[in-house]
């Protein structure tokens, strides 16, 4: 339940983010296109970011002594 909400704000903080960084008018539909585009590519390169970050721990060797 916690990781749900955790997820949930994640998306809305990142929705408000690029409505301000954006200057997105989501009152006409024009604009509500625009924000639909470049959430779902802020969220395409954030899970790309997350993949890329989790191959690169995935590859570390954990057991290596010093």
């Amino acid at each position: 339940m916690r990781f749900l909400m955790f997820l949930v704000m994640f998306l809305m903080i990142g929705a408000l983010f690029i409505i301000s960084e954006k200057n997105v008018n989501i009152k006409t539909s024009d604009g509500i296109k625009h924000f639909v585009s470049y959430y779902f590519s802020w969220m395409g390169h954030t899970f790309k970011n997350i993949g890329t970050a989790t191959g690169y721990v995935v590859k570390l060797d954990w057991l290596k002594v010093s």
